[in-house]
C-alpha cells in the first residue's frame, strides 16, 4: 500500500473534504424536498360541507361570474371526485364566467361515510345532488356526468328538469344498465386474465386485491401510452368504497331511463371516446338519438376519459354548446 504524503496528499484531503460537505449539502436538501412532497401532495381543497337526510355532502366551487353554474358528477359509483382534475385545464377555463361545482357523492371521499344501514340508492344520490344545488342557492345549472355521473345526471334531469338549461353527458352507463357495452374481454384479455386473479379475494373484502384489480382496470381506461402514464398517478388519488358501489348497482337494477329520453327539452350534449373501451361509443350513440336535438361529439383520439386525453377539442366542443 502507498501512503501519499506531502503538499501533494494535503491537496487530495482538502478536495476529499470539500466533495464530502458538498455531498452532505445536497443530502440534506435533497431529504428535505422529500420531507416536503407529501405534505404538498396531500394539500387540501378548499372545500365546505352541508348536512342533508343524515349525511354530510362536501362540496368544492372554483371560479366567479354571471354565466350559469356548471356542476361536475364523477364516475364510479364508488369513487369520490378526486379524479375528473384530470379535467383542470378544461374546467380552469370554465372558471373564468361562471362557477365550477365539484362534490363527492355521499359514501364517498370527504362526504360523510355510510352508516350501517344507511341507504345509498339512486333516488339518493339524486336528492343530495338537489339538495346541493338548493344550498347554492342556484335555479338552473349546467350539468355535466361521467360515467356513473352520466346516469346519474340523466336520473336527475329526469326528475327535475326545469332546473337543467344544459344537460352533458360523458361517457356514460347505459339508460339500462344492463345495456352497457362493456369491451374489456376483446380488447385487453391479457389485463382481464390478471384482474381476473384478484376476483376471489376481492369478493372476500381483501382491501388489497380490491386495489390491485382497480389498478389494472385503470390502465385500460386510454387511449394514450403518454397520456396512460401521466394519468395514473392521478387516478390512483381517486378513494374507492366498495359497499357504495354494490348498493348503487343493485339499485339501478330496477330502472329503465330509455322511456325519460324523448322528454328532455332542454340542449343536451353527448360525448364519447372513440376508443372508449369501459363504454362503447354505441352507448352514447344510443342516448344522442334517444334524445330530440342533441348534440353528439366524437373524439377520436380518447378512451373513457376525453377530457383529459383530449382537452383543447373537448373544451371547444364543450363551450360551444354551453353558448347556445
Amino acid at each position: 500500500m502507498n501512503l501519499r504524503n506531502g503538499p501533494t496528499a494535503s491537496r487530495d484531503r482538502a478536495a476529499a473534504i470539500d466533495v464530502m460537505r458538498r455531498l452532505a449539502i445536497l443530502m440534506t436538501v435533497l431529504i428535505l424536498i422529500v420531507a416536503a412532497r407529501p405534505a404538498l401532495a396531500a394539500a387540501p381543497e378548499i372545500g365546505k360541507t352541508f348536512e342533508t337526510d343524515g349525511v354530510t355532502i362536501w362540496y368544492e366551487v372554483r371560479g366567479a361570474g354571471e354565466a350559469t353554474p356548471l356542476f361536475i358528477v364523477n364516475g364510479g359509483p364508488g369513487f369520490d371526485h378526486a379524479y375528473v382534475h384530470l379535467g383542470d385545464p378544461v374546467w380552469n377555463k370554465f372558471e373564468q364566467d361562471r362557477r365550477v361545482v365539484f362534490y363527492d357523492q355521499r359514501g364517498n371521499g370527504r362526504s360523510s361515510e355510510l352508516k350501517p344501514g344507511q341507504s345509498c340508492t339512486l333516488a339518493d344520490q339524486i336528492a343530495d345532488l338537489d339538495a346541493l344545488r338548493k344550498q347554492l342557492g342556484i335555479d338552473k345549472i349546467d350539468l355535466l356526468g361521467h360515467s356513473w355521473g352520466g346516469y346519474l345526471v340523466m336520473a336527475y334531469a329526469a326528475r327535475h328538469p326545469e332546473h337543467i338549461r344544459h344537460l352533458v353527458i360523458v361517457d356514460s352507463a347505459a339508460p339500462k344498465l344492463s345495456d352497457t357495452k362493456f369491451l374489456f374481454n376483446d380488447i385487453f384479455p391479457d389485463t382481464i386474465e390478471k384482474q381476473d386473479a384478484f376476483n376471489f379475494a376481492d369478493t372476500l373484502g381483501d382491501k388489497q386485491a380490491t386495489a390491485d384489480s382497480l389498478a389494472l382496470y385503470d390502465t385500460m381506461l386510454f387511449y394514450s401510452p403518454e397520456k396512460r402514464e401521466a394519468g395514473l398517478p392521478i387516478m390512483k388519488q381517486s378513494d374507492f368504497h366498495k359497499a357504495v358501489n354494490e348498493s348503487i348497482s343493485n339499485d339501478l337494477a330496477r330502472y329503465d331511463l330509455n322511456p325519460e329520453l324523448p322528454k328532455f327539452k332542454f340542449p343536451t350534449l353527448v360525448i364519447t371516446g372513440r376508443y372508449d373501451i369501459n363504454v362503447a361509443p354505441s352507448v352514447a350513440w344510443k342516448i344522442h338519438k334517444a334524445i330530440p336535438g342533441s348534440r353528439f361529439v366524437v373524439l377520436e383520439r380518447s378512451g373513457h376519459i376525453p377530457y383529459f386525453e383530449e382537452p383543447e377539442a373537448f373544451g371547444k366542443a364543450l363551450g360551444e354548446f354551453l353558448e347556445q
